[in-house]
């Protein structure tokens, strides 16, 4: 048997090892703790935002505040590589202030339907390329001992989408760059923001490609029932520059159905507010009730048999042989690339008493996926 020695001897030792543990322990909380405080300072830091910089971005603000107030540009060139990581060339402008790009960002998606519904990359090369696969490896059944042979190979399409140069160019009267109290960078980005968005977003309609986006209704457009990879499929309406007079509903029924099941899902409707107003008519076969249902959590657009309905004044209006009304997954379908950047040239010797701000972006569109879009066709045939 143990001594009271040997036992207290057994006790302190345990006690050494109990409290040696709780210190590592505590030690490793503590660091856990300042780890977390850590990333949520980061979090927490101000950078980028409106009202709220970092020091090299509130030098880049004053000195670019300054640049378009008065054309003073000294240090610009230096204060932006260093605030942006980014080079610029006085002659060919400089990069707009982050925030203010973010600004055109968001009136582009405010204005254009497509915009807002496409898949929007953002690349640092003169154009986007991307490989599909328009066709995979059928299975074939063998019997015991025997061999189906070959099976057809994947067939793949090249899809390039090239950014093309635009510009808008606002301008002010010289003594509004000298009142203080005007927010002229936010004003200059608005105006900038509403001109590409309008621009843009009727390209993405119509655009045929040259030297700009290519739309969606710049394809071939053939019958959905002899469609084929690189052309847009569509449905007729039964009547000429109108929906047919007897069961409207079943063609917008069919025009639904001619999309792929597993695009339908996130699929939207795509028309101007005057065709819109004609379908908010169109009623089922008893007339009991409208087909179009309005949509409380949704915008204005409302739902059309259980897809939401998306309003874009790039849409052509009902006419003879018009393609008004697209059903189909844009963000699957179409895609718009930006070329990473906005520049800014300040010209004040154009006009006396007036000084111009000319804009210029890079970015293009196209359809990449053709099954993912439909049409329907206002005509007989």
């Amino acid at each position: 048997m143990s001594s009271i020695t040997d036992i207290t001897d057994l006790l302190t030792e345990q006690g050494k090892t109990f409290t040696e543990r709780h210190k590592a322990d505590s030690m490793r909380f503590e660091n856990i703790e300042k780890y977390i405080q850590g990333i949520e300072a980061k979090a927490n830091r101000p950078f980028c935002a409106v009202g709220s910089f970092s020091p090299d971005q509130e030098d880049h603000r004053k000195a670019f505040d300054s640049y378009l107030r008065k054309g003073e540009a000294d240090g610009l060139s230096h204060i932006q590589q260093k605030a942006m990581n980014s080079s610029s060339d006085p002659d060919a402008g400089y990069l707009v202030l982050p925030e203010m790009d973010a600004v055109i960002d968001r009136i582009a998606e405010d204005v254009s339907a497509m915009y807002r519904l496409a898949d929007v990359r953002t690349i640092k090369t003169a154009k986007y390329e991307k490989l599909v696969k328009t066709s995979g490896m059928a299975m074939s059944r063998v019997g015991d001992g025997a061999t189906a042979g070959e099976t057809t190979e994947p067939t793949y399409a090249k899809i390039q989408i090239d950014v093309h140069t635009a510009e808008v160019e606002p301008w002010a009267n010289n003594e509004s760059l000298e009142d203080a109290g005007v927010d002229l960078g936010s004003d200059l980005a608005n105006e900038a923001g509403i001109a590409f968005a309008e621009g843009g977003g009727a390209e993405f309609i119509t655009g045929n490609g040259v030297g700009k986006a290519r739309g969606i209704l710049s394809y071939p457009i053939v019958a959905n029932s002899a469609y084929a990879w690189g052309s847009v499929g569509f449905i007729l309406s039964g009547k000429s520059a109108a929906f047919t007079s007897v069961a409207p509903a079943d063609k917008i029924i069919n025009l639904q159905h001619s999309l792929k099941q597993q695009y339908r899902s996130a699929a939207v409707w795509l028309m101007n507010d005057s065709t819109l107003e004609a379908v908010r008519q169109i009623k089922d076969a008893s007339g009991s009730y409208y087909l179009w249902q309005p949509d409380p959590t949704a915008a204005f657009g409302g739902r059309l048999l259980g897809n939401p309905v998306e309003i874009d004044s790039g849409m052509p209006d009902i006419a003879a042989g018009s393609y008004s009304i697209a059903f189909g997954n844009f963000k699957r379908g179409y895609k718009i690339v930006n070329r990473a950047g906005t520049t800014l040239i300040r010209d004040n010797l154009t006009a006396k008493g007036k000084t111009k701000f000319n804009f210029r972006r890079r970015f293009g569109g196209g359809i990449y996926n053709f099954e993912a879009i439909k049409l329907m066709k206002f005509a007989t045939s």
